[in-house]
């Protein structure tokens, strides 16, 4: 964070907990309540000093002389409980600070961390709390993460989207008292299978510190994905190997310094939509009991939650105060952690205004656009929730990206043959212009996926017609029924080597179709290898081996690991493929202005060229040829998702003079190895994707 005292709050009194050269400051943001005290702990909540703090401007503060690093507190905040004015002070559950830099670990869910009694949410519980809630840590200033080099342009990036613990529980090569945590994924080899894979940035599903609620622990399971944030400042303690008294915040700048050093960026997805408390029914941990009605959407009469995030609450930046933390959480993480970026889930949540109407030009996007600490860092909208107008695809503006679902509903429609013609094809592999042609905007803002955290693995996209989320306990009620998968013949597992042979196919055409559109593409981790989630598409629960990397199947999908690497090798080589600005069908001029006849992006068929307009009108049409080029060099990209191979005459002159294959998805026996005249004919083979290289 800035050493600025945070927006219309006093300087003496910086949020949360400050060391000083006698002891602490400790600020908290609650206006509404009428005494605040900082309870100093032991680590089984048992209380070692209550210390009264005092008002100023909407801030509580107290100095406390000899409080070190590693020191645990709360608060406990008094005032009324009149749930119909969003009021809900019950100073008997001790709170997390919300500017905690540290939090001990989770929730014992038999403790009374409800703030209302059993018998009626309305009604205050006077039990205390302490014992089974998180403990805020003190922690000391040191020095931020070994900085990248050099931030990349968005359209030099390619995301990989992971999880700590996933990626490493299974590593052969992690050491075991490392794995789960940011020390296993800054283990060299982690580090070292990414830099051979050819990623330039990893996203990580989310480290802020959070809980599980409680009715997934009453399923005997987890909250394995962490959408369910308790501190925004604070890294995950369960990521942490060697302690949660600041330990976690050092580990986790010691893995931001090996991805650094290694030129790979970090992004985090973080969730500032909403918090772990869910609804007025949900636990009191922090939030609700500093100002429910400050820091939370309410409906009208104040008693419950307005809920666009479909988890119970959603945090109201509409509120000053509450964008402030907002912001300066994101000034912690990028100035003191050294993060690169951030993906913001339910994004649309966060800019809604006072009334809950979507607002585009909130004051928390003015924020971010005008902070020159945010100058260079990628800024990733989910750009939706579940409100009203909620759905904001395209209209977020430079310079955002954005998570582009149509990309994904489009590709995956087309490889499994659901899509009619090519037409919508041709505009998402243009990195979606339709959608994100802007002022300010390029092609990198449209953030491509096939796959995801929420969903189909690829491995299943190609193995399962239905989703089977069994185990998470729902009786499969639970997760998305729009999958636009194809099981290619059988579901679930087989051994029919023509399936087999099939589904890695598909695989190949899927990825390699993402790894070459136009647009900043992201992969999910494990989809390079085969990892597979049993057909569950909704795994947030899952904290076992559906979730977890098996690396023991890698081996079995080396074809599909090999073909990324390769696709990512040829991307960062091949300005063509990262194109700053949309393309359309602009004429390519010599040197001395003499036009060449050929295009800045052009549509090709498999017989005479470019696609005349009954090919564009043809439901049928399984083909399409992406040619992209400039004055002295040319690519073309052909997608053919038919079952059948094809005749495919190579584009006369002016396109090319001879055309070389450069990347495939079809086995290495099926396509020439040399070049290929222009006129010249080949057999494509079926549901194949093929870049080659021309000499024009």
């Amino acid at each position: 964070m800035s050493e600025d005292a945070p927006r219309n709050v006093p300087s003496a009194y910086r949020l949360g907990a400050n060391l000083n050269e006698t002891g602490c400051d400790f600020a908290l943001w609650a206006p509404r309540a009428n005494r605040v005290e900082l309870a100093l702990v032991e680590s089984d909540g048992s209380t070692i000093a209550n210390h009264d703090m005092a008002y100023d401007n909407g801030v509580w503060h107290v100095d406390v002389a000899g409080v070190a690093a590693g020191a645990r507190y709360g608060f406990r905040v008094h005032g009324e409980w009149d749930p119909d004015a969003g009021l809900r002070a019950n100073p008997a559950k001790l709170l997390v600070d919300p500017y905690a830099r540290a939090i001990t670990a989770g929730v014992d869910y038999a403790g009374p961390i409800f703030d209302h009694t059993p018998a009626s949410d309305y009604e205050p519980d006077t039990l205390d709390s302490a014992p089974y809630i998180p403990l805020s840590v003190v922690v000391a200033a040191a020095p931020p993460p070994t900085p990248i080099v050099s931030r990349r342009p968005l359209s030099d990036l390619v995301i990989y989207e992971t999880h700590v613990k996933g990626a490493t529980h299974a590593h052969p090569e992690v050491p075991e008292h490392l794995r789960d945590t940011f020390l296993g994924f800054a283990h060299p080899a982690m580090i070292a299978y990414l830099k051979n894979l050819g990623v330039s940035a990893v996203e990580f599903l989310p480290i802020h510190h959070f809980v599980s609620e409680p009715f997934i622990i009453g399923r005997g399971l987890s909250n394995y994905w962490g959408y369910n944030t308790l501190g925004f400042f604070a890294p995950h303690a369960g990521y942490a190997s060697t302690g949660t008294l600041g330990e976690q915040v050092e580990e986790f700048k010691t893995m931001v310094s090996a991805l650094h050093e290694a030129d790979i960026e970090v992004i985090l997805d973080v969730v500032y939509n909403h918090t772990c408390e869910g609804n007025h029914e949900g636990p009191t941990l922090s939030y609700r009991g500093i100002d429910h009605d400050g820091y939370y959407r309410l409906v009208p009469g104040h008693r419950d939650d307005y809920d666009v995030t479909g988890t119970g609450n959603s945090f109201d930046t509409a509120h000053t105060d509450v964008l402030r933390l907002v912001l300066d959480s994101l000034h912690y993480w990028v100035e003191e952690m050294g993060v690169d970026g951030f993906r913001f889930d339910l994004a649309t949540t966060l800019i809604r205004d006072g009334n809950n109407e979507v607002d585009q030009n909130h004051p928390l996007k003015q924020a971010i656009a005008r902070d020159p600490v945010f100058a260079d860092i990628k800024f990733i909208a989910e750009p939706w929730d579940i409100g009203p107008s909620g759905y904001q695809v395209g209209a977020w503006g430079a310079p955002w990206a954005e998570w582009n679902d149509k990309f994904r509903a489009c590709i995956r429609d087309y490889w499994r043959g659901a899509l009619p013609g090519v037409r919508d094809l041709a505009t998402r592999l243009a990195g979606s212009p339709d959608v994100f042609d802007t002022p300010g905007r390029g092609p990198a803002a449209s953030v491509n996926f096939i796959t995801a955290h929420d969903g189909f693995t690829a491995r299943d996209l190609v193995s399962y017609n239905t989703k089977h989320n069994e185990a998470n306990g729902e009786d499969n009620r639970d997760g998305s029924d729009d999958n636009r998968s194809w099981n290619c013949g059988a579901e679930g597992d087989t051994d029919d080597p023509a399936i087999i042979a099939l589904r890695h196919r598909q695989v190949r055409n899927l990825l390699l179709t993402l790894l070459l559109a136009d647009g900043t593409p992201m992969l999910t981790a494990g989809d390079e290898m085969g990892r597979t989630q049993q057909g569950n598409n909704n795994a947030y629960c899952q904290d076992s081996p559906i979730s977890w990397t098996n690396w023991e199947d890698g081996e079995a999908w080396s074809d599909v690991r090999s073909l990324v690497r390769q696709a990512l090798a040829t991307r960062a080589s091949e300005p063509l493929l990262r194109p700053t600005s949309f393309r359309y069908h602009d004429e390519i001029f010599s040197a001395d202005g003499t036009p060449t006849g050929r295009f800045r992006l052009a549509w090709l068929n498999e017989y005479s060229g470019e696609m005349g307009e009954n090919d564009w009108n043809d439901p049928g049409r399984r083909l399409l040829g992406m040619y992209v080029g400039d004055e002295t060099s040319a690519l073309v990209t052909w997608y053919h998702s038919d079952a059948s191979p094809l005749n495919l005459r190579m584009p006369p002159e002016p396109w090319g003079k001879t055309y070389q294959v450069v990347l495939t998805s079809a086995e290495s026996d099926e396509l020439p190895t040399g070049p290929i005249a222009a006129g010249e004919s080949i057999t494509l083979p079926p549901r194949t994707v093929v870049l080659m290289r021309i000499v024009v």
